[in-house]
This record gives C-alpha cells, structure tokens and sequence, in this order.
C-alpha cells in the first residue's frame, strides 16, 4: 500500500566511479552528500504554481500567477519559466537548486524557491528553449524572439536581444552556438485574419539576424529537441536535424521517414543526455526512436492505447515513461525499443476532448516518477524500477503541468 510521506530519501553518490579517487575521498570528507527534488506543478483552472519537496510532500512555495501557465524548466534546473501566452507574459521562477562541476565532483546549493520580481513581456509567449545560458522565447503573435541570459535573468537583468522572425506565426526559436535556428512561416498561404500562416521550413540566422544560407524544408514544423550536439525537429517530411559545421554554422539534413512506416509524422520530440537519440511520437498511439546516424533511423513503438504523455529519464538513460489513456504507465527500454514493464497508475483519462483538458502529466525525480492526478487532486510517486505507488501528495485545485528540478552533489 502506498505512504503517506515521512520517510527521507536515501543519498545517492554524485558518481560511482569517484569513489576510487583520493579527491573523491576528500571531497567526502569536507562536505555531505545530499539528494534533493523539487516539484513544480501548476494548476489547470487557477493560476498558481506550488513547488512540492518530493521527499516529504510538503509545499514549499505557492506563486500566483497573472494567467494559466505552461511550465518549462531550463537545462541548468535553475529557473523554471511560467509561460502565460493568454496574457502575453512570461513569469520565471528561481528553483532555490544549483549544481556545479567541480571535476571529481559535484556541488549543490539549496535555497527557498522564488518567484522573481520581474516578467517578460511580448505578444502571445508561446516556445522558450533554453541551450546552456541561451534562453530564446518565441512570440507567435509578436513577430520576434528574445535572446536572454539565464544567469542575468536570475540577477534580476531583463535585457534581450530582439531578432525578426518574418512574421507572426506558432513557431520556435533554437540557440545553437553562435547560430540560432528559427522557424519559417509559409507567406504564399492565404489565411483567415485571426488565424496565423503555417510553417515551411527552417533558416540558420547569426546573432545579429543575418541568415546563413537557404531555408531548410520543413513542412508543419512542430516540435524541437537537443540530443548531445544536435538539434531535431519534427517535419512532415521526416525530422530536420541541425549539425555543428564549424564557422559554416549548423549543417541542416532531412532524416526522411521512409516507406517502412505507417502514414503519420512527429510532432513532439524528447533528446537523450547521456545517448545521442531522439523519441518522438508518431500519431496518438505510436511513438518513434530516432538515431540519425543510422542506416535504418527510425524504431516505430505500438503502444496499447493513445499516448498522453511521455517523458526520457535522465539519470536512468536507458528508460523512456509512456502514459497511456488506459491509465497505465509503461517503461520502454530506447536500446532494446521494447517495452519491458507495464503498471496501472491512474483511472484512465481519454484524449478525446479538447487538447488542454486536465490529463496527468510526468516528471521524473531521482528514483521515482511524478504523476499529476488532476481528477483526484493527487500527485502519485511511482518507483521507477517496480512501478508500484510509493506515496501520494494531496494538491489543493487540479494539479496539471509539472516539472522537477533537483539533483545530487556535495554540501560544504
């Protein structure tokens, strides 16, 4: 039966390996080893984010918000960024948690959570993507995209560089490098006046506007991810991946789906850390693996009922958690391309309605899974390896977006 919180999580080592090094050893000795996990979870019908500590449960932080929130967290896990594209606002919120590389080791830092006091403002904020300091945010309706520091926003510094677009569209905006990857809005379509052009394709422009060469085919362009040093995105050709080509800037190449799969496309991508690979979904009730090195690219995954949300675990590499509206959770092994374990999680939830109804989503924290229960008013911590229940946390409201942010380090 699942617990109430009460019990610690246990430490975990920074590195398995460090425990050989006489640094290591001394690093040990001088500092605690400590794990901590954090949850962001914002409500469907309120506009409020409440950070969770996943330990125990208990709330440590609840930041009104102007309006409904997407949450997105950076790559750092220091800020995550309250998208309010209802209100033409974005509201940042510091995770109180960051990690540092000292070499042999890692450090961590542990604060209070914090809302900042500033916002970014611009016309309908729908994407923000963040590449190491790199923060882009994507205005479909403002017809630009700001460049950001992450670190001079944690400060308190708001200043942006402000690069074209072409024209107001749902579109999306890459750092890479030098480079920043930007979508393309199909101007030849006539459109009606409250709805926005499709996209074409992709440009490669510098980080004062100027493009770099032709515009990448990419039709219905939807759906971004990094995976070691390449970025992807999803087409309805295939999947468009941009490669480091040096001072040339990125090298862009069609990953073509092929005759091998079924009619469908990607539209949602999710990029490996420690693995260069990408996952994407394929219609409602498939999902892909993609290695766009490969002679054969793409792995097709049936799943047993439409997807409702998917998420890669960091630590954990070979594992991938699928959702499905039967309420199941399932763990597919992305070297193997099988699912190899499968538990019921929730009551099931149907994708059939509108798109931003309250289904669960995931997020993985350490060795657990957090699944937002929004019908039950419940986030449900589920143990990656048994995917048994392992406790369960009362949230006020409907609790719907989510993300952790967290980690393990030394203490000094």
């Amino acid at each position: 039966m699942p617990i109430q919180f009460g019990n610690p999580m246990r430490a975990a080592a920074v590195m398995a390996l460090t425990a050989l090094s006489p640094l290591a050893a001394l690093a040990d000795d001088q500092a605690d080893q400590k794990e901590t996990w954090r949850l962001f979870v914002a409500d469907h019908t309120e506009p409020v984010v409440r950070v969770l500590d996943a330990a125990n449960g208990s709330e440590l932080g609840r930041f009104d918000l102007s309006g409904y929130a997407a949450l997105s967290l950076s790559d750092s896990g220091r800020s995550v960024f309250a998208v309010q594209g209802d209100k033409d606002l974005v509201q940042i919120i510091s995770s109180g948690i960051a990690l540092s590389d000292h070499g042999e080791h890692r450090d961590i830092e542990i604060s209070a959570p914090r809302l900042l006091p500033g916002s970014i403002s611009g016309k309908k904020p729908g994407h923000v993507v963040t590449h190491g300091n790199d923060v882009a945010v994507f205005y479909d309706r403002g017809g630009k995209v700001d460049l950001f520091g992450e670190s001079a926003l944690l400060d308190g510094k708001g200043d942006a560089v402000s690069l074209d677009t072409t024209a107001a569209h749902h579109g999306v905006a890459v750092p890479m490098g030098r480079h920043i990857l930007v979508s393309v809005p199909n101007m030849a379509v006539e459109v009606k006046p409250d709805e926005q052009p499709p996209r074409l394709g992709l440009r490669v422009i510098d980080r004062e506007g100027k493009q770099l060469g032709d515009v990448a085919p990419c039709t219905g362009l939807h759906g971004e991810a990094s995976s070691a040093r390449l970025v992807a995105f999803g087409c309805a050709e295939g999947v468009l991946v941009a490669r480091p080509d040096g001072l040339n800037g990125p090298k862009l190449e069609m990953v073509a789906y092929g005759g091998d799969l079924p009619e469908g496309k990607v539209s949602t991508l999710l990029g490996g850390r420690s693995m260069q690979f990408f996952l994407g979904n394929y219609g409602e009730d498939k999902v892909v693996l993609i290695d766009p090195d490969a002679s054969a690219p793409y792995r097709l995954v049936e799943l047993p009922t439409r997807r409702v949300d998917f998420i890669l675990d960091p630590a954990k590499i070979r594992n991938a958690y699928i959702l499905t509206e039967d309420g199941k959770l399932h763990v597919l092994d992305v070297v193997s391309g099988q699912i190899v374990r499968s538990a019921g999680v929730t009551e099931p939830y149907s994708k059939d309605g509108h798109w931003r109804d309250p289904r669960p989503r995931l997020a993985v924290a350490g060795d657990r899974i957090a699944v937002t229960d929004p019908r039950h008013s419940l986030v449900r911590m589920i143990d990656s390896e048994t995917l048994t229940e392992t406790a369960t946390i009362p949230v006020e409201g409907m609790p719907f977006a989510i993300v952790a942010a967290g980690g393990s380090g030394a203490v000094h």
